[in-house]
């Protein structure tokens, strides 16, 4: 039996358009994601790169002290940087538990389990501090600093170091926030920190002439300002959720808990760090004194890429506590897009900013040469950056610890290894300086960030990772 000419028009009609309006609805459900994303990852952004930005900036106004107090600042920021990137469990764990909670409906006990998260933020950053006071001058030598790198290194570590404690409460008041998606005052606080900041260095340094010293105290006085202004508003919003303000010690233990393993991924991840600029170290100077600006300058956006993945964990964490994995798998998709996306604008922003920023940051040509020569590297490789960032949020917002744990140590267990292989072949090849740092940036944008991309990649693709939070 045949349609009449007219009927089967008509459904060949209908049925395009229903087609058409299907498309356009998932379309304009991408674009509503898109924008959800964005408006969770600008703010984020804010939070992200208090640490960074002030390490930043300190190096921009260190640089033209000298050599000697830019190569100290680039071991003693590590070794802070290394010590506060270790605990940022705090942020990544209450972040899930707040966002899954409420995903359930349990807002009370969402907050509750964000106040444990501030209790044991406190309780771990006041004694790490004591700890790394203690030992900052062999842990310096450690990292091969000699001489004036040496005395400026430890001077920037022992005046920043009682800052700790506040950075980690920023850490565990932003989990709060974004697990609530209220996320614009951590901006507002970023914001505040980096112009306190700014203004101290300015004042201490230059105007009081205590160089690296003063970096550090300009950064103590920031971190504990930033830390002011996010736990007030947040124990105003707890308590008006009649929610527990008195740590629980079962609470507490949970948070610690999940925290014992991202503390061992946030390890083998910082291992991989500290190894660089070990390496760094050893290939002279010039090129650990331009590794700190570009590792500064990658690290900062980095934290954009970041934002990007943290907004992706705050949404899958919400959907995985509603039990919505059709919608989780869709989110994941428009994340990872996203991340790529952002990598190759920021990536093309960076190489733009290595041929013009690089006077800045030094008055050595031959300084100002090797920063430009990383930044061209780091910016040709950062899309990969941006996808592998974005995925990995997706797998902390879905609780997935343990498997980030172990792929995070074996990425470690392979790169360290090669960094030290990279190192010796310099030196065999008596490598100039500015092939040494091509090598050292191509290894950290296609190893230790390519392993991690494989990884991801291979557990996004099953379906393993949605069911582990419940």
């Amino acid at each position: 039996m045949q349609f009449p000419i007219r009927q089967t028009l008509t459904i060949m009609i209908t049925s395009t358009s229903q087609n058409t309006h299907e498309t356009d609805t998932a379309n304009n459900v991408s674009c509503t994601t898109i924008s959800t994303i964005l408006t969770l990852a600008i703010p984020t952004f804010g939070q992200l790169i208090a640490e960074p930005a002030f390490v930043l900036i300190d190096t921009a106004i260190v640089g033209h002290v000298g050599g000697q107090a830019l190569a100290g600042l680039s071991v003693g920021s590590t070794i802070v940087l290394t010590v506060v990137g270790l605990c940022v469990f705090l942020a990544y764990s209450t972040t899930s538990q707040v966002g899954r909670l409420l995903g359930a409906g349990k807002r009370r006990e969402g907050l509750e389990a964000g106040v444990d998260g501030l209790w044991l933020a406190g309780i771990i950053g006041e004694v790490v501090s004591v700890m790394l006071f203690a030992i900052a001058r062999p842990l310096c030598m450690a990292m091969g600093a000699q001489g004036g790198i040496l005395h400026n290194a430890v001077d920037y570590v022992r005046a920043v170091v009682f800052g700790i404690p506040g950075m980690l409460l920023v850490y565990a008041a932003n989990g709060i926030f974004r697990g609530l998606q209220k996320v614009r005052i951590t901006l507002v606080a970023a914001v505040a920190g980096a112009v306190l900041n700014t203004i101290l260095d300015l004042l201490f340094i230059i105007g009081f002439g205590w160089g690296v010293f003063g970096s550090g105290v300009a950064t103590l006085i920031s971190q504990w300002f930033m830390a002011v202004v996010l736990i007030v508003p947040a124990v105003l919003w707890t308590r008006a959720e009649d929610a527990r303000l008195k740590p629980r010690l079962s609470g507490v233990l949970s948070s610690a808990g999940d925290g014992a393993v991202l503390f061992v991924r946030t390890l083998a991840l910082r291992a991989c760090l500290v190894a660089n600029v070990v390496l760094a170290t050893h290939m002279g100077m010039q090129v650990l004194a331009a590794y700190q600006v570009v590792n500064s300058s990658w690290n900062f956006v980095l934290n954009m890429l970041d934002a990007i993945g943290i907004a992706g964990q705050t949404l899958v964490a919400a959907q995985i506590g509603a039990r919505h994995e059709r919608e989780t798998m869709r989110l994941t998709r428009i994340a990872g897009r996203s991340g790529l996306c952002g990598g190759v604008a920021i990536g093309i922003g960076l190489m733009i900013a290595g041929w013009c920023a690089s006077p800045l940051f030094s008055q050595s040509i031959e300084i100002q040469h090797l920063i430009t020569v990383g930044m061209m590297v780091v910016g040709v490789t950062l899309p990969l950056a941006g996808w592998m960032w974005a995925v990995d949020g997706i797998l902390i917002g879905a609780g997935d610890y343990r498997y980030l744990a172990l792929t995070c140590t074996a990425t470690a267990a392979i790169y360290v290894p090669c960094l030290a292989v990279i190192g010796w072949i310099c030196d065999a090849m008596q490598a100039s300086s500015a092939l040494r740092m091509a090598l050292l940036w191509l290894a950290v944008n296609l190893l230790f960030v390519g392993l991690r991309a494989i990884f991801n990649g291979f557990r996004i693709g099953t379906s393993t990772w949605l069911h582990i939070a419940h």
